[in-house]
């Protein structure tokens, strides 16, 4: 269809499906046939140097400071991956339909015009528009289409075992837990380790790294619980490790076991079900249907369903900036023939007939929120002020400055051993693990603020990442010939999964110490004082004695006797 204005230049508007081989020569026929002024076509600087075997841009060290760059590359990932698959079923690679478009026009002389808005600026406007339960639900997406349920119920039950292990260790005994019961879990769990650690390094020099995990994990796994159940290290961890260590390690032990078992079970359940399996007729339809909807639109209309923002950030918006290049190669009288993804033409068409219905181009490209109330912020200033006001406090109720000076040491140790530790084993230099360690202690009690993010930007300024990683990835994960342990291992040489994992696992880390100080450290640190009441109430001191002085203060500043 051609909107063309009086006295102005026309516009054709050719729609393709990303992945169909009869878009490829509908785009070629339509620039031949038109022999337009400018062939335009739905891609950014970034993409279409892409496409032409070039590099796009790097991510930008500074940007990862600002928050949630990761993300959005992880929600890139998952829109490229559907794309990619799709591709493949059908034997046509993406964005085959732009560079056709692209040769075409370069062999007639015809100039281009990229008229896409820029993809780093639609992938954060795209996830700062979701929720944050949508953008678990996308991530979780991801990890379905990389690995099966039982495997991403375990990775949950992991991560809710490192919350309920500690709160085992706080509540217990209030439900049953006895200190036998935590003493032969942590006999367990020493055994298992041991005996893990020796298989794996026995297995090593046989077997790849994948294989000798799962040789050291199942024979750690059998021998710590057979062990464990009779008792044989029950010895060995009460003279060495005492009540707290018991505690620790058998509460810990305890949670993340339950964790894992019902996370694992639940995803085998699930995959036996075939809950999320796709119906038996869903994959019964004729790629070219998809010309009135491409690909990443179709998914995105039902996405818009539970996300109305998100799908506005990567359609909608999409619709009118392209509309607006469109109509100001209109404006200047040329003849254009425009080829995008078929979902956008009927907006792109509204907009075309009605030029004056567009939005301002500021509301298009500028950053964005979701216009509610910003609690995330508030609970930071909350968290913050919290932490700095329970060293106040004390220290105003006359707690001395040495037990102060070593509960922040263990604050700061623990945040950082555990941040650095992780960020190192998830591939990290030494010189980014340490900055991360050295800023999680901060940014532990603040939720604006990530040790990843400075991990991370340590690692970009050495290694640099872009969105042609993501092809990269997507190779890797559809070769189904080579062992898992082979693909994981050169997943992790993609500086792009790299740096993912390491601002993860950077993360986490620092999560992990938090829970674990709050569970264990501060009760410890809170009986030398005389326990949790005890301190309580000379926090209330604390903040009576603040009061007083306060009043003191403005009553000599205001000349009003106290």
């Amino acid at each position: 269809m051609s909107q063309q204005a009086p006295g102005e230049g026309s516009v054709r508007l050719v729609g393709t499906a990303h992945v169909s081989s009869k878009s490829v020569e509908e785009v070629e026929a339509a620039i031949h046939n038109e022999r337009p002024d400018v062939v335009a076509v739905e891609l950014d600087e970034g993409r279409y140097r892409q496409l032409r075997g070039g590099t796009p841009d790097d991510i930008e060290p500074a940007d990862l400071l600002r928050g949630n760059t990761v993300f959005q590359f992880i929600a890139y990932w998952m829109l490229s991956y559907v794309q990619t698959k799709l591709g493949e079923r059908f034997d046509v690679d993406p964005g085959s339909d732009m560079l056709a478009a692209c040769d075409v026009a370069e062999d007639l002389g015809i100039d281009i015009a990229l008229v896409d808005r820029d993809i780093q600026t639609t992938m954060r406007r795209f996830w700062s528009r979701m929720t944050a339960i949508e953008k678990l639900r996308m991530v979780g997406g991801l990890l379905f289409g990389v690995t099966g349920p039982p495997v991403v119920g375990a990775i949950a039950g992991l991560l809710f075992g490192l919350v309920l292990g500690p709160a085992i260790g706080l509540f217990g005994g209030s439900v049953g837990v006895t200190t036998s019961l935590l003493t032969s879990v942590a006999g367990a769990v020493v055994l298992g380790a041991g005996t893990g650690l020796v298989l794996y390094t026995l297995a090593g020099p046989v077997a790849d790294g994948i294989e000798a995990l799962g040789i050291a994990l199942a024979g750690g796994l059998a021998v710590g619980l057979i062990g464990g159940g009779l008792g044989l290290a029950d010895g060995v961890v009460t003279t060495y490790l005492g009540d707290f260590g018991i505690r620790v390690l058998g509460s810990m032990g305890l949670g993340l076991a339950a964790g894992v078992a019902v996370g694992g079970l639940v995803g085998l359940l699930v995959d036996v079900l075939g809950v999320l399996d796709a119906p038996e007729d869903a994959g019964e339809f004729d790629i070219e249907e998809l010309t009135d909807a491409d690909v990443v639109t179709v998914m995105m209309e039902e996405f818009r369903e539970f996300s109305p923002g998100g799908a506005e950030a990567l359609i909608d918006e999409r619709d009118a900036y392209i509309a607006r290049r469109l109509v100001a190669l209109r404006q200047k009288g040329l003849d254009v023939v425009a080829v995008v993804g078929a979902g956008h033409r009927e907006g792109i068409e509204r907009y075309l007939a009605d030029p004056a219905a567009l939005p301002p181009e500021e509301s298009l490209t500028g950053s964005t929120s979701s216009g509610g109330f910003p609690w995330l912020k508030l609970v930071g200033v909350a968290v913050s002020a919290g932490f700095i006001g329970f060293f106040v406090l004390l220290a105003m109720a006359g707690v001395r400055d040495a037990f102060l000076l070593q509960l922040f040491a263990a604050w700061f140790v623990v945040n950082g051993l555990f941040a650095g530790m992780l960020a190192k084993l998830a591939g990290a230099r030494w010189p980014s693990a340490l900055v991360g360690a050295g800023v999680a202690w901060m940014t532990s009690v603040n939720p604006l603020l990530a040790p990843g993010w400075f991990t991370g930007y340590m690692e970009l300024r050495h290694t640099p990442v872009n969105v042609a990683d993501i092809g990269r990835l997507n190779d890797l994960l559809a070769d189904e010939t080579r062992p898992l342990g082979d693909i994981v291992s050169e997943m992790f040489e993609v500086p792009l999964f790299r740096l993912i994992m390491v601002v993860a696992a950077t993360n986490v880390g620092s999560i992990v110490a938090s829970v674990l100080f709050a569970a264990y450290l501060l009760p410890l640190f809170a009986s030398d004082l005389g326990g949790v009441d005890e301190v309580s109430r000379l926090m209330v001191e604390g903040a009576a004695r603040s009061a007083d002085l306060l009043w003191g203060a403005l009553t000599v500043v205001g000349g009003v006797p106290a």
